[in-house]
């Protein structure tokens, strides 16, 4: 029986991305020409809040083909919103690598329009916690501990909803491979 079931689970592949077994980050991968993590799955999100703590490392040092991309902010981890697609309402944090530092940033739609709004700087291989919780219509993203609020098309809860995972962009795909761990708390 035994031998039966360790058939069985070797022959399972995973779904969704992989969890990196040596910890309980889970490394999303973006690779060189392309937009996307692989495996990229749209996970229901039901909450009121995302907290989670992310680890760039040396792969997210890049130089776009045309400098002013360079400005463009890839997108982190986030949710969509008032049960509509993401680029109608949504919460998420986005990154990019300008001027020699990792920035952070803010980045909702709300009602079809695109904000952000630059929190800090992250480090290299250094878990960074961040958090998004819905406050009546608000969103309240946490970096560093400080509290920043955006507005929010709806109130109450998200509705039918789903996660957003990384995502390089803007217009230019990713000049070279891209890793970003992750862990939800």
């Amino acid at each position: 029986m035994l031998l039966l079931l360790m058939t069985v689970c070797a022959s399972c592949d995973w779904l969704g991305n992989s969890p990196s077994f040596g910890d309980d980050f889970i490394t999303y991968t973006i690779r060189a020409g392309e937009h996307e993590v692989q495996n990229n799955l749209n996970a229901p999100f039901t909450s009121s809040s995302m907290r989670f703590q992310a680890l760039f490392d040396s792969s997210c040092i890049y130089q776009n083909k045309l400098p002013e991309n360079q400005n463009d902010i890839n997108k982190l981890y986030g949710f969509s919103d008032c049960s509509s697609q993401h680029q109608q309402n949504s919460a998420r944090f986005g990154w990019n690598w300008r001027e020699g530092a990792l920035r952070i940033y803010a980045y909702i739609y709300v009602n079809g329009q695109r904000t952000e709004k630059e929190l800090g700087t992250a480090e290299l291989n250094e878990p960074t916690s961040f958090k998004i919780a819905l406050q009546d219509n608000n969103y309240l993203f946490t970096f560093r501990g400080v509290e920043t609020a955006m507005p929010r098309h709806c109130s109450g809860g998200v509705g039918i909803a789903y996660k957003l995972l990384p995502y390089f962009g803007g217009d230019e795909p990713a000049p070279k491979e891209i890793k970003i761990k992750i862990r939800n708390l």
